[in-house]
């Protein structure tokens, strides 16, 4: 079997693994090298938020936790398990997806604006290490990359018996699927004064999430956008925003700042047609969903 994975992202990157076994050919088409993808800007949280559809979601994650739980701690992956907390300001049940995450306590009569939390310790990724580990793994089981902009998914069939479209944001115009459009997210990366927790104002949009040499503080989402030049002004305002959710960030350097474009739609696609699988629309849950996804993957390319 000759598989084309369209996409080098966390995404793609995931289902060329899976895809890799003895007698499968996988190839790698993608148009960026890693450190330019969407995935490098990622946080590294695995917990999928307000994901569609949610139930599939759900199973998705739980996947996906359970390889992160087995990648935690292991050298150079960039996976460690590390307690915090998700603070709500509106009153929501507890979600569809703690099960997957597992280890959920909820705490009431909180200060501030929120109105509850949700303590639990999930994998913690950081992106910057953990993408070049699995691009490494992917290069050990065979799998070769081309880098290369396609206009059409037609032009990765040749010599391939199958596709993957995990081209993210360039479904839009290889699928082609006007449902795809960007949602602009920029962080910034200070350095990391020791912090032992993680923690979220999900309503607020703002996040802390330590990684030992270095802290992500976010976010933007900004819907429609597709500008990747970072926004000073930004910088400032999530600043601001992360200092008052952890003062210990208060006067810590500021290592760089990063923007990626998540490659956002209604809800996830995943299904083959005919001799392509379609595994797009992540958004910002590209990592929560990964090895679900990839696990979904694989047992449709084995379909005749």
């Amino acid at each position: 079997m000759r598989v084309t994975v369209v996409g080098g992202g966390i995404i793609g990157l995931s289902c060329a693994v899976r895809l890799a076994r003895p007698g499968w050919e996988v190839t790698v088409i993608t148009a960026h090298p890693l450190a330019d993808t969407a995935s490098m800007a990622a946080g590294g949280l695995i917990y999928p938020r307000f994901a569609e559809p949610a139930d599939r979601c759900a199973g998705w994650t739980a996947a996906s936790v359970a390889e992160f739980r087995r990648l935690a701690g292991q050298q150079g992956t960039g996976v460690r398990l590390l307690p915090g907390r998700l603070l709500r300001r509106e009153d929501r049940p507890v979600p569809e997806w703690a099960d997957a995450v597992g280890g959920i306590s909820r705490h009431t009569g909180l200060d501030g604006p929120w109105l509850d939390a949700l303590a639990f310790a999930p994998p913690l990724v950081d992106t910057m290490v953990y993408l070049e580990w699995l691009a490494g793994v992917a290069a050990e089981a065979g799998v070769r990359t081309v880098y290369r902009e396609l206009t059409g998914l037609d032009q990765a069939r040749p010599g391939a018996d199958l596709v993957v479209n995990a081209a993210g944001l360039g479904a839009r115009e290889l699928a082609p699927d006007p449902a795809v459009y960007p949602a602009r997210g920029q962080v910034v990366h200070v350095r990391d004064p020791g912090l032992a927790e993680w923690v979220v104002d999900e309503d607020g949009f703002s996040y802390v999430l330590p990684h030992g040499g270095h802290v992500v503080c976010g976010g933007t989402e900004e819907v429609g956008s597709a500008a990747l030049e970072p926004d000073e002004h930004t910088t400032a305002d999530i600043l601001r925003r992360c200092r008052a959710l952890e003062p210990a960030l208060e006067g810590v350097e500021v290592l760089r700042t990063r923007v990626g474009l998540r490659p956002a739609r209604p809800e996830v696609r995943l299904e083959r047609a005919d001799e392509v699988i379609h595994c797009y629309g992540h958004g910002g849950m590209g990592i929560t969903l990964s090895w679900g996804c990839a696990d979904e993957v694989a047992a449709l390319a084995t379909e005749s």
